[in-house]
């Protein structure tokens, strides 16, 4: 079984959060991508501390899916330097698994 993944990325807002979600979705880069927010994100930008709202899209793919994932995302986020971030899944229930495995295969 090939090494599962959780991808996280924000954006300024809920409707950009879906497209980027149904996006990867639609290209079989990742089985599912849940939309949450908004959240308030504090950070370093430009020499100065920036406070914003953003929603956070979280997709749940495969190992081998992630190169092309990440290509995507910094492809179409409007983002100048979108977080990307993946952690591997340590465990999860056998059929999810198997579900997240097909559901990435191209067809």
């Amino acid at each position: 079984m090939t090494l599962a993944l959780t991808v996280l990325t924000t954006t300024d807002s809920a409707g950009k959060a879906e497209e980027l979600a149904r996006g990867a979705v639609e290209a079989r880069l990742a089985a599912c991508a849940q939309v949450s927010g908004p959240v308030t994100s504090v950070y370093h930008w430009n020499n100065a501390i920036e406070t914003s709202q953003e929603w956070q899209v979280l997709f749940k793919t495969t190992e081998s899916c992630y190169p092309s994932l990440e290509a995507h995302l910094i492809r179409v986020h409007d983002y100048e330097t979108p977080e990307i971030i993946a952690t591997p899944v340590v465990r999860g229930s056998a059929g999810y698994l198997a579900w997240l495995q097909q559901e990435t295969t191209a067809r």
